[in-house]
């Protein structure tokens, strides 16, 4: 079976499905092909950190109601190092820009529901198996779905398909390179039935490991910890994770609180990106293009930055029939990428154990840390490209 569209977009996660509405908005036809049943992709737990970018964009779609509603707004971010901590404050240092806490799965229901609203064509588990034509003025995805074969032919292909996807293995050999980092450490994620308790994220340096208090709503708490990549679940029962937890979190006069688990999950720490995100008619986004680790809060944020370009150029190019857009959209989106693999570099490096206590290196994340808290200049930074820089 063969459909016809000027968009066709891979992926119905935060990018396919914001490029979707932007492209609406804008009166551009689009498909969107998503392998996974909707069930799927709206329980799927990812990041739970919207930018203050990501808040305005998704309430400027019509897509934001619940997010006012039941998004969580913090004004800044306690950090402590060995149980000394300081407080960053967003609001003061950027002129009132603040961070949501918001699940990802959270997000793409309002998405998907929006979509679906405003009469978008979404296919779900519709595989993608290939992608020809991006060279020329007329691509095609060819796709699967209930056994059938189909074919959606389009002017242009957004790969949002994530790390995995078919879209980012279709750019040519040699047309890109890689960027890889891989950290000697995993995280140990939980959520919990437990009220949380701080009403800011607590990054956390201890000479046992990382750990980070956040949230998900105000019963659900969100927590983690550095382990050893080798580590597996089965080795941390609960009373060992709260005991830890408490440990690596603890300050004088403030106590963790603990209740049930109900999900555990070890996610190895890495960063990946290639330096160019397009050929000819496909243009990959979001983490078909890039991962960083979580420790900056900048994954979903990221491919939503990538989709404002991706949608400023594509709007252009069909009011204009200029190309110059889209030639730039890797240059534009990469400026903001190398920024934030920086920034989650930096807040990875800074809070987790990776030499002894009282070593060369330990002692230089102290001095990164006292910096912090003495020099407004250096906590400002901090603050901007945490809650997302405007201008990039």
């Amino acid at each position: 079976m063969h459909h016809h569209s000027r968009i066709g977009i891979i992926g119905a996660g935060p990018a396919g499905l914001t490029l979707a509405l932007l492209l609406q908005r804008s009166g551009i036809p689009c498909v969107i092909l998503e392998n996974r049943s909707r069930d799927y992709v709206e329980s799927r737990v990812r990041a739970g950190l919207l930018e203050q970018n990501t808040v305005d964009l998704l309430q400027e779609l019509g897509a934001g109601a619940r997010l006012a509603a039941e998004g969580l707004e913090h004004h800044g971010v306690i950090f402590s190092f060995n149980g000394n901590r300081i407080r960053v404050p967003f609001d003061e240092l950027t002129g009132g820009r603040r961070i949501t806490i918001y699940g990802q799965q959270e997000v793409v229901k309002d998405l998907i529901a929006t979509v679906l609203s405003r009469g978008i064509d979404i296919h779900f588990e519709a595989e993608a198996t290939a992608i020809e034509g991006i060279d020329s003025t007329q691509s095609a995805i060819h796709f699967t779905q209930n056994g059938a074969a189909h074919t959606l032919r389009c002017d242009v292909v957004a790969g949002c398909d994530g790390f995995h996807g078919i879209s980012r293995k279709t750019m040519p050999p040699g047309s890109y390179r890689e960027f890889r980092h891989e950290y000697p450490f995993s995280w140990l994620g939980i959520l919990a039935n437990i009220a949380p308790s701080s009403d800011e994220l607590i990054y956390a340096y201890h000479e046992r490991g990382f750990a980070l208090h956040s949230l998900r709503s105000p019963s659900v708490s969100r927590l983690y910890l550095q382990v050893d990549n080798e580590d597996k679940i089965d080795a941390w029962p609960d009373e060992r994770i709260w005991e830890e937890l408490s440990i690596r979190l603890g300050t004088e006069g403030w106590s963790l609180q603990s209740g049930p688990i109900f999900e555990k999950t070890i996610t190895p720490m890495r960063s990946f990106m290639i330096d160019n995100m397009q050929h000819g008619r496909l243009f990959l986004a979001g983490d078909a293009a890039h991962i960083v680790p979580p420790t900056g809060g900048k994954g979903l944020n990221l491919a939503v930055a990538d989709i404002r370009w991706l949608a400023q150029a594509l709007i252009h190019f069909y009011d204009t029939q200029q190309n110059d857009l889209l030639e730039q959209y890797s240059t534009n989106c990469l400026r903001r990428i190398w920024r934030a693999q920086d920034f989650s570099n930096f807040m990875t490096r800074l809070f987790h154990k990776q030499a002894e206590h009282g070593s060369y290196e330990n002692l230089l994340q102290k001095a990164k840390f006292d910096y912090i808290g003495s020099s407004q200049a250096q906590a400002t930074t901090i603050a901007e490209n945490y809650v997302g820089l405007k201008d990039i």
